[in-house]
Parts: C-alpha cells; structure tokens; sequence
C-alpha cells in the first residue's frame, strides 16, 4: 500500500513529537512571562553595542527593546536554529542506519517496496515533528504575547513558524544522507550533528568578516529569524534555496542507499 511505510513511522513519532513541542512551548512561555521585566530593568542595546560583532552574530543579538526581538535574538536562534535543527539532523539519522544496524532492513525490503521508496518514506514521516512543534509553539507564542501586552503581528508568527520549515527539512536531509552512508545509527546521528553544528558556528563567525561568503553552505544563512519578527521582512527565496538543497540532499540519499550492500 503507497506511504503504509511513511504512515507507520510517522505514528512511532508522534508521542517524541508532542513532548518536544510542550516542552519547548513551556519553555517560551517562561521566556514571555520574564521577558518584560527585563525590557525594563536591562539596557541591552547599550550591552549589545559592547560586544564584538562576530558575537552578536553568533546568537542572532540584534535587538532587545522588545519581546519580538528578544525572541528572535535567543529564544529562535538557540531553540530553533540550533536545538531543532540538532534534533530533527538527530532524528533522520536513525532512519536508515537504524533499521539497518538492527537488522529490520533485510525484512522491509523482503515486501515489495523498493529501497527509493523506504528512504522517501522515513523522510516524509519526519514532517511530524517539523509540524507539531511549529502549530504548538507558534500558538503559545502568539497568545503569549498577546498576554502580556507586548503583541507580534500574527503573520509574523506564520512566517517565522512556516519558513522555518525548509530550514528543518534541509537539516533533516542532512541526517538521511548520513543515515543511508553509514553503518551504526549512533555513529550517523554524530555525524550529522555535527555537521549542522559546524556549519551554523561558520555562518556565526564569518558573517562580520572578509570570509562571509564560506557562509553560503550554512543552511542558517537562508533562515533569519530577526528579519522576519524585527523588521517584518521574508526571505521566500532563501526558503527556495533551502528546499532545493534538501531535495538534492534526498536525491544524494537515494543514490547513496541503492548502492550500498546491507
């Protein structure tokens, strides 16, 4: 039956996913709650003209006289680009390597199902978590907001939640090519760690400096969250790009698992 696999796996993900998103969404609901307090007791655009550039841009520090700058500045750039993107590289790396290491890929593959068809599959079914976490904690956000007097237009907060997904589904491609290259899910999941791990650190550093351009492999380059809830600006041909790349990263997949002896 077309996406049986596809449908199985994205139900083994769905309990993983609604504990992400309610923490995460408890997480930025004590972020909304203290963050007027610090509006006004901390002169962070005075702090922020005190740093190094290469330092602000690490942690998307741009502005902090408001809530929806605040978020942007900590809240997305460390929840989002970094910790989720981490998580969903984490999460496609046991996709094929998993199955594989223990031993299940020899039996899926028994059924008529070709092997294009499995990777397409677990990858689709990463869509769970992309989605629950951006509808809970996009809500959470916007009433939050709301609650405490300090409102983001609501289209900023689609936006922000929408064009974060071609970011997570690019670092989810990461995790599927490590997953159908190598052996041991463990060592998949590493690996794809860190790859998205150093690519934002390179973005970060080299964005204030003659190198900038060695940022263009960084999937965090196409994904700004200060453009969208600062100054109400998005950047959809980034979200192309971003798109782009994670269908050659599948495609690469494809290649890379069909060749390969299990």
């Amino acid at each position: 039956m077309m996406l049986e696999i596809a449908r199985y796996e994205a139900e083994r993900r769905i309990s993983g996913s609604v504990i992400i998103a309610v923490g995460l969404a408890a997480f930025a609901a004590l972020f909304i709650a203290i963050t007027p307090e610090i509006i006004g007791e901390v002169d962070y655009e005075a702090m922020l003209e005190d740093l190094p550039p290469a330092f602000s841009s690490a942690f998307g520090l741009e502005s902090f006289d408001s809530l929806a700058g605040i978020l942007a500045g900590e809240f997305y750039t460390l929840g989002w680009i970094l910790l989720m993107g981490l998580y969903m590289a984490y999460s496609a790396g046991s996709t094929i390597a998993g199955d594989v290491e223990r031993d299940r890929m020899d039996m899926l593959l028994s059924n008529p199902v070709s092997r294009s068809s499995v990777v397409l599959e677990k990858y689709l079914s990463l869509l769970v978590p992309i989605v629950v976490v951006n509808v809970v904690v996009g809500a959470v956000i916007y009433v939050g907001a709301q609650v405490v007097d300090d409102p983001i237009p609501l289209f900023d907060v689609i936006a922000v939640h929408a064009l974060s997904v071609p970011y997570l589904l690019c670092c989810a491609a990461i995790g599927l090519l490590a997953s159908a290259a190598m052996e041991r899910e463990g060592s998949a999941q590493r690996a794809s760690m860190g790859v998205i791990f150093s690519l934002y650190m390179i973005e970060a550093l080299v964005t204030e400096t003659d190198f900038g351009w060695l940022g263009v492999v960084s999937p965090s380059r196409y994904f700004d969250t200060n453009d969208i809830l600062v100054h109400g600006t998005y950047d959809l041909v980034g979200a192309v790009i971003l798109l782009e790349a994670s269908a050659l990263l599948v495609v690469a997949s494809l290649l890379v698992f069909q060749r390969r002896d299990i």
